[in-house]
C-alpha cells in the first residue's frame, strides 16, 4: 500500500547521501519532496503541513548540523515523526476487571466489520481468551449467516437469536448477549453492528443505542484503508456522533496510497489499534506505529517476521534441522528441506515475507512478479522421490531423474536444477551453521569463516638479472649501494616533513578539531 510513498522518500534521501553538511537549500528541497510524497499518498493536508514543519525545524537544529552523517540523521527524524503521526506507541486492548470484556465494532457498510469480527475472535482465542460473537447487524442481507459461517471457521460461538435481513431489534440482541456471555462463561464479547453506505442519523442513533445498552469497554471504528480522505471524514463523524476508543484498518494489503493510515490517528486523536492485511482469517495483528514507519522507509519489519515465525515454526523440527546442519544429527536431507519449506509457507506468501526484510523495496517489482506456484512445483518434485532418494539424493541417477520428472509433471532439467541447488544450498548452510561464514568469501571481522587474511605467496619470478660480464656486474652492485634509499613519504635528501605546514594546506574547517579529540 505504501509502495509509492516509500519509493519517493527513498529517492529523496538518496540525494542527501555523501553530503558532509546540509545547506538551507538542501533542507528546503528535502522538505518539498517529502511534502509532495505525502500529498500524493493522500495524507490529509493539515497532517502534511504539521509533519513537514516539524521535520524542517529539527533538520535546521543542532542534532543535524553536529552529526557526522547528516543524511542518516534526517532519515532518523522522518522515522520518528512518522511514528508520531501513526499514533506513537502500540495501543493494546483494555480488558474488564470483572465480567466479560465487551468490544463493539462500528463503521460503514463494506469496511469489513463482519469478517474482522471473526479475525479478532481468532486472535483473542490464540491469546488464551474465550470470545463470543454477537450478530447485531440485522439489516444487511445475510450478515447474520456470514457471521455464523466465519464463527464456525474460527471455532468461536455466535449469539444470533434473530434471523436478520431486516428482522429483529439489534439493541435487544446486544443486551441479551451480555446475559448469555455470563451464563456460558465467555470472557470477551465482540458485537458486530450494522453499517450504512454513508453516514446518516439512523446509523448513528442505532450505534449510540447499542453503546448505551451494553456499555462497551472498547468501541473500535473499522475503516477501509483504501478510501483515502473519506476515511478521515467518516472517522470524524463517528467520533462526534458515537465516539470510539481506537481504529482498525482493513485492506492494508490493497494498492491504494495509504493516506488514511497516516492521517486518521493524527486527525481524530484516537490510535490505530489493529490492522488487517489479507483475506485469510489469520491476516490480522496489532498495529505497531514504529514498525509501520520502518516499512514505509524501507527499513523492513524484522520483529513482525520473527513473531510470525515463532507462531508458524515447529521448534523441535527446527532444532533437529539445525543439528543436522552442524553435523551432530546426521545429514540434512531433502525430507528435512521439504518440512522446512512447508513451515515457511505457513508464514504466508513469499513476496510478503521478503517484503519484511530491510532494503527489499528496490526489488519490489521482482517480488510482485514472483510466482508462488514455484514452491508447489518444488514440492511435487520432492514428493515424487522415494524415501531413499530423499534421504540420499546422491543416488538419483539418470533413470531415476526421468522417473521423478514424469511423476511430478516436470522436466528432467527441472529435477537436475533442484538437486544441484539443494547440494549447493546444503553446503553453504552447513558451513554457516558451523560458524564458517559463506563459502568462497573472505573472513570478515565478527563473522566466522572464510580463509581469513593470509600472507601472499612469494612470486616465482626470475629475480634480478645479472650481467655475465664480471666488470658490468660489479658496477651495477656499486651503483645500487651508492644510491640513497627512497623516502616513503616522498621527501628528498632526508629532509624532515613540516607537518604543521602540511595540515594547513589541507584547509580543514575551523571546527574540525572537535572530531579529533
Amino acid at each position: 500500500m505504501f509502495a509509492t510513498l516509500s519509493d519517493r522518500l527513498s529517492d529523496t534521501f538518496k540525494n542527501l547521501r555523501g553530503k558532509g553538511r546540509l545547506s538551507e537549500a538542501d533542507i528546503d528541497a528535502t522538505a518539498r519532496e517529502i511534502r509532495i510524497a505525502l500529498l500524493e499518498a493522500d495524507v490529509a493536508l493539515p497532517v502534511v503541513r504539521g509533519f513537514v514543519a516539524t521535520v524542517k525545524e529539527r533538520a535546521r537544529g543542532e542534532e543535524v548540523s553536529g552529526a557526522l552523517n547528516p543524511a542518516q540523521q534526517v532519515v532518523k527524524i522522518v522515522h520518528e515523526e512518522l511514528v508520531g503521526i501513526l499514533g506513537g506507541e502500540t495501543r493494546r486492548l483494555r480488558f474488564a476487571k470483572t465480567g466479560p470484556t465487551i468490544i463493539m465494532l462500528a463503521g460503514l457498510q463494506g469496511a469489513g466489520k463482519t469478517t474482522l469480527a471473526a479475525k479478532l475472535a481468532l486472535w483473542l482465542k490464540e491469546q488464551g481468551r474465550t470470545p463470543m460473537l454477537v450478530a447485531c447487524d440485522l439489516q444487511r442481507p445475510n450478515a447474520v449467516n456470514q457471521l455464523q459461517v466465519n464463527g464456525e471457521r474460527v471455532g468461536v460461538p455466535v449469539f444470533a437469536p434473530e434471523p436478520g435481513n431486516g428482522v429483529g431489534d439489534p439493541v435487544s440482541v446486544a443486551r441479551a448477549s451480555l446475559e448469555e456471555a455470563k451464563r456460558t462463561l465467555h470472557d470477551v464479547l465482540i458485537v458486530d453492528t450494522a453499517g450504512r453506505l454513508g453516514v446518516d442519523a439512523e446509523l448513528m442513533q442505532q450505534a449510540a443505542d447499542i453503546r448505551d445498552a451494553i456499555s462497551p469497554d472498547e468501541v473500535l471504528f473499522v475503516v477501509d484503508a483504501m478510501i483515502g480522505q473519506d476515511a478521515v471524514l467518516t472517522a470524524q463523524a463517528f467520533l462526534d456522533g458515537v465516539g470510539f476508543d481506537g481504529v482498525v484498518l482493513t485492506k492494508l494489503d490493497g494498492d491504494a496510497r495509504g493516506g488514511a493510515a497516516l492521517s486518521i490517528a493524527s486527525v481524530t486523536g484516537r490510535p490505530v489499534m489493529f490492522a488487517s492485511n489479507g483475506e485469510k482469517l489469520t491476516d490480522f495483528d496489532l498495529f505497531h506505529p514504529d514498525r509501520m514507519a520502518s516499512r514505509i522507509l524501507d527499513m523492513g519489519d524484522v520483529l513482525t517476521l520473527i513473531e510470525q515465525a515463532e507462531k508458524a515454526f515447529d521448534a523441535e523440527q527446527a532444532l533437529k534441522a539445525a543439528e543436522k546442519l552442524t553435523g551432530q544429527g546426521g545429514e540434512f536431507t531433502l525430507e528435512d528441506f521439504l518440512q522446512q519449506m512447508q513451515q515457511l509457507r505457513k508464514l504466508g506468501s513469499m513476496s510478503k515475507i521478503m517484503g519484511m526484510l530491510p532494503g527489499m523495496g528496490q526489488f519490489r517489482e521482482q517480488l510482485e512478479n514472483f510466482d508462488e506456484r514455484e514452491i508447489d512445483r518444488i514440492e511435487a518434485i520432492i514428493r515424487s522421490m522415494t524415501p531413499a532418494e530423499r534421504d540420499d539424493p546422491k543416488i538419483i541417477n539418470g533413470s531415476r531423474r526421468t522417473r521423478i520428472a514424469k511423476g511430478s509433471g516436470r522436466t528432467v532439467n527441472d529435477v537436475n536444477q533442484l538437486v544441484d541447488r539443494f547440494f549447493e544450498a546444503r553446503k553453504m548452510m552447513t558451513q554457516m551453521a558451523r560458524g564458517g561464514g559463506i563459502p568462497g568469501m573472505p573472513g570478515m571481522p565478527g563473522v566466522g569463516g572464510g580463509r581469513g587474511k593470509q600472507k601472499p605467496m612469494p612470486k616465482k619470478g626470475k629475480g634480478a638479472r645479472r650481467s655475465g660480464n664480471p666488470a658490468k656486474a660489479g658496477q651495477s652492485v656499486a651503483a645500487r649501494q651508492a644510491k640513497p634509499a627512497a623516502n616513503p613519504f616522498g621527501t628528498q635528501n632526508g629532509e624532515e616533513i613540516d607537518y604543521e605546514k602540511a595540515a594547513a594546506a589541507l584547509d580543514l574547517p575551523k571546527d574540525f578539531s572537535k572530531f579529533l579529540k
